[in-house]
Parts: C-alpha cells; structure tokens; sequence
C-alpha cells in the first residue's frame, strides 16, 4: 500500500521542478512513511510513498525494466503475481525483484493496456513508456484503490492517490463545480468520475487512459464490468460448498505478507466469516481489533468478542467515547472534498487501533453490496412487488398526492413512517432509489440552493448518476439491478473512500476479500433468491458459515458502524452547528438559502424534526470550506487558494 503521484507533459519534453514534485509526493508522506523516492526525466515526474508490506528489501519504486525504458508507480496489491511470475520469465522477462510491482512492467510489455486483465487485486497506477511516448494508467475493478488526475491549462496532467497531491502542485484551479455539490449533497459524495474541483477527475473503476505524447487526451476505457445474469443452475448445498471454498481461496491470497497482519472484527456476518476462514487457513491465532461504543444502540463488541473466543485469536478492544466528534476537521483534510459518512469516525478509530498491532488488516467491506445485505434493499422489493401491481399513470398521482400530504413524522415508530414510501412508490424503479438513497430529497434540495446557485446547475440532478449506472446494468431484476447501482456509486464512492482514507491516516493496509472480482463474478450469476430468501438477507453467505459462526452472530438485527448524530446535534455540538451553519464560510459562499438552513437548525433543536443527517452534510462541507479551501467561501466560478501553498490551502495532510 503506497501513495503515488506525478507530472507528465503531454505536450512535449519540458523540464520539471523537482521541488514541485517534492512537494507533492511529501502531502501523501502518511501513505507511505517508510521510503520515498522521486523519478524525473524531461516531460515526466514519477513520485512514490512506500508502506513495506511485500518484497521490503527490493522493491522499491519508482520501478523499471531491464533496460530502464518502462517505468511505473503502483499503489496496491496483485494478489496472483506469485503465478504470472514464471508465466513472464516464459516470455523472455527477466526480474530483479521479488514485488508484484515488477509484474506490471513486464505484463506491459508482454500484453500492453491489456494487462489489468490479468491482475488480481486492488490497483492503481502510472506507467511510462518511453520507446512508445506513451503513459499508461489503470485502476482496479472494484475501485479499491483512488486515483486522481487533471490536465492543467499549460497542457501538464496531474495525477495522485489522493486530491491534496494535485492541490500541492499549485497550478490546478480550485473552482467548485456546481453538479459535484449536487452529487455530494444527494449522496453524501461526489461520485466517480467527479470531483469537487472542475479541473480534476477521479479514474473510474475498472478504466484505464492510455495517453500518447503529443496528442489530445481522450477519455478513459473500461476493461471490466460485472454482469448479473442470474442464470446459474446450483443447489443450495452446491452454492455453499463452492462459495466456502472461493472465500477461502481469496483470504489466502490476501493473507500473503512480510508484515503483522490481522483483521477487522465488528460482530457482523462479514467481519466474522472473513475472521473464521482466517482462523482456518493460519498456523497461528489471528490479530483481530474491535471498536466498542459507551452507547449500547450502536455497541456489538459482545458479538465480536464471542467470534474472537471461538477462534482464540489475539483480540483488542477499545471504547470509542460517545461525543468523539473532535475528528469532524481531521476528516475535511484527510477527505479533501466533502465526504458525509458519519461512520468516517469509528472508522478512523479502528483502523487507529489495528495499526498498533498490524500493518495490513483484512476486513469485511463489500459483503452487503455482493450478498444483498442492506435493509434498504429488502424494502426496496417489497415496493417493487407494489409498483408491479399498478401502472406508473395510477402510481404517479396517487401515491404522489399521498406523499404530499402525510406528515414527516421522524418521531413516531417506523410503521407511521410511510411518507418517504408514499413518494418512493409514486416514481419508477431506479428514481425510487435513488429517493431512497439521497440523503436530501429532491424538494430539500432545491430548497437548500440559493437562487444563483440553482442556475448554476442549470437543471442538473445527481438522479442522472444512478440513471446513467442503470441503463449499462443489462438486467432489469430488482434486486440485481440496484446492487450493480450500488456497485458503481455507494461502493466505490462512499465506503472505499472511507477506509482507503482512514486506513492510509494510520499507514494501515486494508484488504477486502468480500470484494475479490472472481467472487463478484460469481454471484452474479447466482439468482437473486440465494441472496435474500423469505425476508432473510445474505441468504447464501449465512447458510454457507453456518457450520462455521454461531447462528446468533448471523441471524440477528444489522447494527451498522453508526454515531449518534442526533444527541449530538441537540447537545454538545448544539452552538458548533449553529456557528457553522448560519455564518461564516458556509453563508458567505452563496450557495445556500439562509432562512431553510436556519429551519432545519431549529427544529432539529426542537425535537420536531430529525435533520441529523442534512444537518451532518452541511457541517462536512462547512469543514471543507475551512480546511481545504483555506476558509475561502467563493461560490463555484472562484479559484479559491490557487496560488497558495501553505498545508491548509495545499491540502497538506495534517491527521492526528
């Protein structure tokens, strides 16, 4: 696990800054603490941040070839290089280095842009090659692994692992783009291939850009997709037996290390299956950790303490307080654009506690998105067995007058909350969760806008990112076409982000076993009653551990790595809220409507209304605004801290 980043001149041999380059692989330094190197010729600088996990005596980077002509920064593992080793050396490829960096190089030049093809694992880098003029960069399937680039106006692409590289660098703009803030206030993200600034795109997952020196760069191109087809023709038992042996397969090939390595062990079915295979295939008691809350609503350290006595592994535990809500400008700095997960927090934690003990940590990331395990998703079937009973022309007006008028009743139990159905229902499949899934509706979002901001967006909606994911699904079964949705937005965007972020604060490599693409693969082909069965999510992956967990671990109420937003909002961060919120950056930006922001504050107060969650939005990117724009309120059009470069304003990591 490493952080990279460089120059490439796309239009010529111009010499670079080596201080610029310094600079900008010195603002990732957290990704890699223990080596940093730095390769410059005329048009290109390559700069790398080293975490030794793999190959710690050679293999380091910048890395090349037999004769030096093919370059390339890696961020990442290749799960599978110990086999496309002698498959290279067959070829003619001679390797000085033992890394599964060096298989890239030759994989380059063996099968050119094709070679991602060939790679197992969570990926994401540069190549240079100099014989061709041409700079290669790819990233994985899952998008595991981030990648940032912008082609700046003097004609130099910009790239890094994360956005603060390419704040470093100086020449990019820091103009806001209008649709980013609309994706992120709907998500709570900004979604690939966005991000905050107009000049600067995220690699999408599963893409690679191949750029030729000298011509225009085009656009990126996609190597892979998952396709659920649903068709495959298995037993229960049969699913079972081979979805145990390709989870014991991947957590092998992840369990390859030079380093203390462990795992995650929150108490859920993900977490615990990844820690039982674990158990299975280690000689020795494996490293788990677990992050308990003061709060029993959101406490599940028993149930990861009674995974962690079945299999006797080396289990740490410790409570997070229920007011750590001290990290709210750590995480602007480390996010560098506006992220409004609140469980950023716990996150941040235990990845800060496995990185005492570990220096790669497995974990169960994924698992909801590839068994069907969110709540939302059983909700969303039984809508669509309601929207299958009636016509779009009947469902429009009547459910739609129906949400209109029923009250937004956040303080009655759950069966009284049926506003939020009542509008679901009166819209089609992928624009009912997409309504689902914003964490401001449509009217809210409209009603946050100020008037010139609205006409900035010029009618653009982030519905469109779930409409464009939607029409390439190539299924329209329920449950397979919003997890393949979910695949391509809430994955990457929001949980991957999340852990590559705090993991890599800590210098803490995390591996997803749950997200190996054979496995995605594979349940895809499965059909959709192998992942939720008679109101039972994760069907499959539950009957699959059941010779392996205790039933009481698996068929038990999902919890979630949640924080109590809504005490906080009415206590201790009562006056913060109000600070941020109705002055300041935020205020003076002039994105927003004052007299909405100022509603929510108060009936949230109140108790009339939970805005927990807007409310946490506004907060987040009130910390952006402060942190990475230097308190800079400019409304997207500004170049806000262009020209600085002090950490602030660079966006220089300054975590705890």
């Amino acid at each position: 696990m490493c952080g990279i980043t460089g120059i490439f001149d796309t239009r010529g041999k111009r010499e670079l800054q080596r201080n610029v380059l310094q600079r900008m692989n010195d603002s990732q330094h957290h990704r890699g603490p223990d080596e940093g190197s730095l390769h410059l010729e005329p048009g290109l600088g390559l700069g790398h941040r080293r975490l030794s996990i793999i190959d710690i005596a050679t293999g380091q980077q910048p890395l090349f070839n037999e004769d030096g002509s093919v370059v390339v920064v890696f961020n990442g593992e290749i799960y599978n290089y110990q086999s496309l080793i002698p498959e290279l050396q067959a070829l003619g490829h001679v390797f000085k280095t033992k890394s599964d960096t060096e298989v890239i190089v030759h994989a380059w030049e063996s099968w050119g842009a094709d070679c991602v093809k060939r790679f197992r694992g969570m990926f994401a880098f540069a190549l240079w090659d100099r014989n061709q003029q041409t700079f290669f960069i790819a990233r994985d399937r899952l998008g595991v692994k981030p990648f940032y680039y912008a082609v700046l106006d003097d004609g130099m692409l910009v790239f890094g692992s994360e956005l603060k590289s390419l704040m470093a660098h100086g020449g990019l703009k820091r103009e806001v783009d209008p649709q980013a803030v609309e994706e992120y206030f709907a998500l709570g993200y900004v979604a690939e291939p966005r991000t905050i600034f107009k000049q600067a795109k995220k690699l999408p997952p599963a893409s690679t850009l191949v750029i030729r020196r000298g011509e225009r760069v085009g656009e990126p191109r996609r190597y892979w997709d998952v396709r659920f087809t649903l068709d495959a023709k298995l037993s229960d038992q049969e699913a079972c037996e081979t979805l145990t042996a390709k989870l014991h397969e991947s957590i092998r090939l992840r369990m390859i290390a030079e380093v203390p390595l462990g795992a995650f062990l929150s108490g859920g079915v993900d977490s615990s299956a990844v820690v039982a295979m674990m158990a299975q295939e280690s000689a020795t008691p494996v490293n788990t950790c677990s992050i308990a809350f003061e709060d029993p609503a959101y406490n599940e350290a028993a149930f990861a303490q009674t995974v962690a006595d079945r299999y006797h592994t080396n289990h740490r535990v410790e409570t997070v307080q229920s007011d750590d809500f001290d990290l709210i400008d750590t995480l602007a700095q480390l996010y560098d654009e506006p992220y409004a997960d609140s469980s950023a927090i716990p996150t941040y934690r235990v990845c800060q506690l496995a990185r005492k003990h570990v220096t790669v940590a497995l974990s169960g990331d994924g698992g909801d998105e590839t068994f069907g395990g969110y709540r939302r998703y059983k909700l969303h079937l039984m809508e669509e067995r309601m929207r299958g009973a009636l016509p779009l022309g009947l469902r429009k007006p009547l459910f739609g007058t129906l949400g209109q008028l029923y009250p937004k009743a956040d303080w009655a139990p759950r069966v009284f909350r049926a506003k939020t159905t009542f509008e679901s229902l009166a819209r089609n499949s992928v624009q009912a969760y997409f309504h689902s899934m914003s964490l401001l509706r449509d009217a809210d979002r409209q009603a946050l806008y100020s008037k010139s901001f609205k006409s900035e967006l010029q009618g653009y909606t982030a519905r469109e990112v779930f409409e464009r994911h939607a029409a390439n699904a190539g299924t329209d079964d329920p449950l397979a076409l919003i997890q393949y949705i979910d695949t391509h937005t809430y994955l990457v965007g929001d949980i991957n982000t999340k852990v590559d972020r705090a993991s890599m604060a800590h210098s803490l490599e995390v591996r997803e076993p749950l997200m190996d693409h054979e496995i995605v693969e594979w349940l895809a082909t499965l059909p959709s009653s192998l992942k939720i069965r008679s109101g039972e999510s994760k069907f499959l992956l539950k009957k699959a551990m059941e010779p392996h967990l205790p039933n009481d671990i698996m068929y038990r109420p999902k919890m979630g790595f949640a924080v109590p937003l809504v005490r906080w909002f009415r206590g201790p961060l009562k006056q913060r809220v109000r600070d941020a919120l109705l002055s300041g950056p935020l205020l003076e930006s002039g994105m927003f409507d004052p007299d909405f922001i100022h509603r929510m504050v108060t009936q949230h107060e109140s108790g009339a209304r939970d805005h927990s969650t807007p409310l946490w939005s506004l907060l987040m990117y009130d910390a952006f605004l402060r942190n990475v724009m230097g308190g800079n309120g400019a409304a997207p059009g500004g170049t806000a801290g262009q020209e600085r470069h002090t950490p602030a304003a660079a966006g220089a990591w300054a975590g705890a």
